[in-house]
């Protein structure tokens, strides 16, 4: 089942200008719903709030390689 979106989605911190980020809101089960900002209609992925704490610190701490 998929779980309903009760907040506003919100545009990462981390964009940049030429529209190339994420979009996050909160879901009512407690994950968080995050969406590609350009393209939005193709649909909304689902992470637990562990998940979405790790991704946090992975992206803080440098684990994933700058583009």
């Amino acid at each position: 089942m998929i779980p309903e979106v009760v907040t506003e989605f919100r545009k990462s911190s981390y964009s940049d200008q030429q529209g190339d980020c994420v979009e996050v809101a909160h879901a009512a089960d407690g994950r968080r719903a995050v969406r590609d900002s350009k393209n939005a209609s193709v649909g909304v992925q689902f992470y637990s709030a562990e998940q979405w704490a790790g991704f946090l610190t992975a992206m803080k701490t440098g684990e994933f390689p700058s583009h």
